[in-house]
Parts: C-alpha cells; sequence; structure tokens
C-alpha cells in the first residue's frame, strides 16, 4: 500500500503563498493553501518580475500563462523628474538569455498561479478559510482554520506563514516583531495607454527621480495599460493594502518647477489613485519555530525601491520546498536550514532597497552629483551592479 505523501499548510494565496504551494508540490509533497478572502480578486496594479524570479515561475512550468501577459521591456530608462532629461538607460536584453525581465499585472500574475494550482491535484486551496492558530504536534503542527461551521483541523508536517506584513502566523512564532511605518507613502494608478499621447506611452520601465519623490512607470497588460506608482514622504500611516486617493493630492507632490512636464503629464494622466502607507519590518532571525516558517512579506517585509518584494517571496519558495525535499524526515533541520540559507540575501537587498530610496530621493547639489556618477557610469554597467540579485539560481 503506498504511503501518503507528507502534507504542508500554507497560510495565505497571495504570490509567495501560490508558489510555494507550487514548488512543494512539485517535490512531491501534499499542499493546503489556507486563504481567508472568498475568492481571489484583482489586488494592487504591476509588478517587476526580474530574472531571478521569472526563472523559478518558468522552472514551476508558468512561462506560456505569463507570456501571454507580461511585457519583457528592452531597458530602464533613469530619468531626471525636473528636468525630463534621461540620466541612463540600462540594457535589459543582455540579461534575458534564460529568462526575462517581465513586468506584469500583479492581477495577472496571481490568476496564473491560481490556474496553475488549480490543475495541480496535489494542491488543495481552501477560500474563506483565514488560518486561527496552530499548535506543535509529535508528527509535526496541529493548525486550525476557519471557525464555526467551517471550522478545520489538519496535522501536518510543516506549517508556512505566507499570509503578508500583518502574518497572523509570525504573531504566533515571533509576537514581538512588528511593522513599522516608513515615513513613505505609495500611490499607485494605472492608465489605458489609448488615452495617453503615442510619445508619452513607455515602452520600457521609467525611474523619474526627484527631490523627496520618485515615480515608476511601464507598460502592463500586453500593452494595453500603464502602470504609474508614485512614492513621497507623509505621514498618513493606516495598515491595510489600500484606499482610495484624490488626484490631487497626488498632483500636488509633483509640481512645477520641481517636477517637468512630461512627469507632471503622465501623473495627471491618472484619474483613479489608490495609496498606502509603507510599512516594513526589522531584520530578524526569527524566521522559524519549531514545524512553522515565514516567507515573503511576512518574514521581511522590505521598500520595493528595489523591486524585488514579489521576487524575494518567490526565491523563498523555491528554496523552501527544495529544503523540504532534501530533509523530510527532520522537518525542523529543514525549516532552520530554509532560513539560513535565505536571511543573508534578503537582508542585503532589503539594505540595498532602503539605500535606492535615499538616492532616488536626493535633492540639491547632492542630486547633481548623482546624476553626473551615473551619466559617467553608464547604463551597463550600472545594470552589472544588479548581477548579484538577477542571476541567482535556486
Amino acid at each position: 500500500m503506498a504511503t501518503a505523501p507528507p502534507t504542508i499548510v500554507i497560510a495565505g494565496a497571495g504570490i509567495g503563498g501560490l508558489t510555494a504551494s507550487l514548488a512543494l508540490a512539485a517535490k512531491g509533497f501534499r499542499v493546503v493553501v489556507l486563504e481567508k478572502a472568498e475568492r481571489l480578486e484583482e489586488a494592487g496594479a504591476g509588478l517587476q518580475l526580474s530574472p531571478n524570479a521569472s526563472r523559478v515561475l518558468i522552472g514551476l512550468g508558468l512561462k506560456a500563462r505569463l507570456a501571454a501577459c507580461a511585457i519583457a521591456p528592452d531597458a530602464v530608462s533613469i530619468m531626471s523628474g525636473p528636468r525630463g532629461t534621461e540620466l541612463s538607460k540600462l540594457p535589459l536584453d543582455a540579461a534575458q538569455t534564460d529568462a526575462p525581465y517581465w513586468v506584469i499585472h500583479r492581477a495577472d500574475l496571481q490568476a496564473a498561479l491560481a490556474a496553475q494550482v488549480s490543475d495541480n491535484p496535489a494542491i488543495e486551496l481552501r477560500l474563506g478559510c483565514p488560518f486561527e492558530t496552530a499548535t506543535q504536534h509529535p508528527e509535526g503542527v496541529l493548525v486550525r482554520s476557519g471557525g464555526g461551521a467551517s471550522f478545520r483541523q489538519d496535522l501536518a508536517k510543516a506549517l508556512i506563514g505566507a499570509d503578508g506584513i500583518w502574518s497572523s502566523v509570525r504573531d504566533q512564532i515571533a509576537p514581538d516583531i512588528k511593522p513599522a511605518f516608513s515615513g513613505l507613502i505609495a500611490w499607485r494608478g494605472t492608465v489605458d495607454a489609448a488615452n495617453l499621447a503615442r510619445e508619452s506611452v513607455p515602452r520600457r520601465v521609467q525611474l523619474w527621480m526627484g527631490s523627496n519623490a520618485h515615480l515608476v512607470i511601464y507598460p502592463m497588460s500586453s500593452g494595453k495599460q500603464v502602470n504609474v506608482v508614485a512614492i513621497t514622504s507623509g505621514q498618513w500611516r493606516e495598515p491595510g493594502w489600500s484606499i482610495p486617493a484624490d488626484a490631487s493630492d497626488v498632483q500636488a507632490q509633483f509640481a512645477a518647477p520641481h517636477w517637468c512636464e512630461a512627469a507632471r503629464a503622465l501623473v495627471s494622466a491618472v484619474t483613479q489613485w489608490r495609496k498606502w502607507a509603507l510599512f516594513t519590518l526589522p531584520e530578524h532571525d526569527r524566521w522559524t519555530s519549531g514545524s512553522t516558517a515565514l516567507l515573503g512579506d511576512a518574514a521581511h517585509a522590505m521598500l520595493p525601491f528595489a523591486a524585488q518584494g514579489a521576487g524575494m517571496a518567490i526565491e523563498d519558495a523555491a528554496v523552501l520546498a527544495s529544503c523540504l525535499a532534501q530533509n523530510p524526515d527532520n522537518v525542523l533541520d529543514a525549516l532552520r536550514h530554509y532560513a539560513n540559507l535565505r536571511r543573508p540575501r534578503v537582508n542585503r537587498v532589503v539594505r540595498t532597497a532602503r539605500q535606492n530610496g535615499r538616492i532616488y530621493h536626493l535633492g540639491g547639489p547632492l542630486a547633481v552629483a548623482r546624476d553626473l556618477a551615473m551619466q559617467a557610469l553608464g547604463g551597463r554597467r550600472l545594470l552589472a551592479r544588479q548581477d548579484w540579485i538577477y542571476n541567482w539560481r535556486n
């Protein structure tokens, strides 16, 4: 009689949780994914998937699904917000030999992951079934979910908390590790490409730098939409994903003479904005406790200035699955090994993102010096500084 495959429970059906479920199923595990939402709905706007992340997703069989809706830009243009000139162009085509640099709508990525999960009989996705509590058990961890008439209980080899920065799983294993407001606000919006003048539609990723603010703009949804992200300083610090924002509030942050006409036109083209406060987690070493481990934002929520929030969660998922597959009879050691492998790299990315944010928001003479340095280095040398991120392989 065949032995049933070991069960892993994942809390959270976001990008990290769904990727982890596919990676674990590919290693022979049975996976139960708990998600409090009744249905997986469109959330957020665009995101960037550099080769370190797209390489993992391609390895999980998602190439066709993602290529149908993602865009592979040929470069990242670094722009001067006040002057409107291109300071440098980082060519991405050379970085796409075995895995593309994709820009994609978050909803399209989640839909592709969910479809792949649905096709996999080893994965059970339970919607409307929030994680409640977990207790250690001689055979692993006893996970309780749902509540009331929908109460469920699963005995699993391991519980993975992939439930985001406000993680309920993290509250159980490291209750004193709390998100902290960064002093920054992100504003997100989209524009139908058809509503922009042809010369205003970006063909690649654009990073516009200015004093105490910056813009990231790129095409998505097969070029039909343009994603616009504005990051500014601010005091609004409500937790949660996002709330509607007044367009005039965003436009006031990008007024002349500090921002050129081209940048202001892109900001003005967005009619519906959403904003959210950027929270981060302090660096810590409590990614695991017994048969429980954290993944993605639940472990290491970071600022978005390296475009690696999703990428690090995807990498986490791949490494976690490999560690559990290599040592299935000693889950505690496998999870500790996963955390020890991931922490140094993730912490370096966290610090890089924080430093990038400071560089992007320089003003006055320091901004002039930054611009001259970027022009002197050139795009290829600037891109080479990202090799340690983009060339990663599990």
